[in-house]
């Protein structure tokens, strides 16, 4: 399992995440902000309080997170794009 060692809020409702095998990179969030689960996330306040949750979920609050799993699938796709480019 990939579990974030660092979180960090970001503008645009991006965030920035660093895995302890030094995959890092930005995800967008900008297109699911405000919609449904996402809702609240749109309140730029609240989005500034992204966190690794207890479990090391990417979390906001008990009922929003996003599996640090997939994230981190993201950010390596990412990764390889960049590194084939």
């Amino acid at each position: 399992m990939n579990r974030p060692i660092s979180v960090e809020p970001l503008s645009g409702f991006r965030i920035r995440l660093v895995y302890p095998d030094h995959v890092e990179g930005v995800i967008d969030l900008s297109q699911n902000v405000g919609l449904g689960v996402f809702g609240p996330l749109a309140e730029e306040a609240f989005f500034q309080t992204v966190h690794i949750g207890k479990h090391g979920q990417i979390s906001w609050s008990d009922d929003i997170e996003i599996c640090p799993d997939a994230a981190y699938d993201e950010l390596a796709v990412i990764r390889t794009e960049i590194a084939r480019a």
